[in-house]
């Protein structure tokens, strides 16, 4: 801890702190699945096949309201592939090569060290698999190798799978921002989560340890959770 001259505290140093790096449009390959740069002529069809998989839209509740026409979802692909701030990515099934979700790297803040991982929307294919949480681990990993000190998760605070699933890889609630925003004409409640680069060492032994092959039976079945994984080191 670093105080001034009267004995306040100031902080604790950080050394030898240059930033982290700005974040680029890598690829990245796991055993369940490949993380790429969003590009919409390559990913936008297949991605629209697997979200009309969520036939009652339930998966677009707390995101944005689902586009209802070719045109809404051609503009939207392609602010998606333009924007740098989020910055966006399409997850690949290692199996089927088909686009089935995406998320992105937003408030980007290299000089502090600080991410968030957004916009995240994972059709029925990805959700509950091996390669959604391979896809989120790829990212953390990417994340930290980069120098960033903070990865955020944030969500409606009345999302709670949403908050379940940012615990489960090993964030911390950290709180509510009451009222943060109106959105849609509502309220919204924001629920703030991180993880940090001292944290990660142990959530990453957990991630690597749950996504191991010989961790599922012959039909799938996990044979530890990602919980015991944590606990069991």
């Amino acid at each position: 801890m670093r105080y001034d001259k009267h004995g306040r505290p100031l902080g604790i140093p950080v050394e030898n702190w240059n930033g982290a790096q700005p974040p680029s449009a890598v690829v990245l390959d796991g055993r369940y699945c490949r993380i790429e740069p969003f590009d919409a002529a390559r990913h936008g069809a297949e991605l629209r096949q697997a979200f009309a998989l969520d036939v009652e839209g339930v998966n677009w509740a707390y995101l944005r309201p689902e586009p209802q026409s070719d045109e809404e979802w051609s503009t939207w692909f392609a602010d998606m592939q333009q924007s740098q701030d989020p910055l966006f990515f399409a997850i690949i099934d290692a199996d089927s090569r088909q686009a089935t979700g995406f998320f992105s790297l937003m408030r980007i803040d290299a000089p502090n060290g600080v991410i968030e991982i957004g916009w995240v929307l994972f059709s029925p294919l990805l959700q509950r698999t091996r390669a959604a949480t391979e896809a989120l681990f790829l990212m953390l990993r990417q994340a930290f190798d980069w120098g960033y000190r903070r990865v955020e998760w944030k969500c409606n605070a009345l999302n709670g799978p949403s908050e379940r699933a940012a615990k489960r890889l090993g964030f911390t609630f950290e709180g509510v921002f009451r009222q943060a925003r109106v959105q849609w004409g509502l309220n919204r409640d924001t629920t703030w989560l991180s993880l940090l680069d001292h944290e990660w060492p142990r959530a990453r032994h957990a991630l690597e340890r749950w996504l191991a092959p010989d961790n599922f039976d012959e039909n799938g079945r996990q044979r530890l959770n990602l919980e015991t994984c944590r606990t069991t080191e």
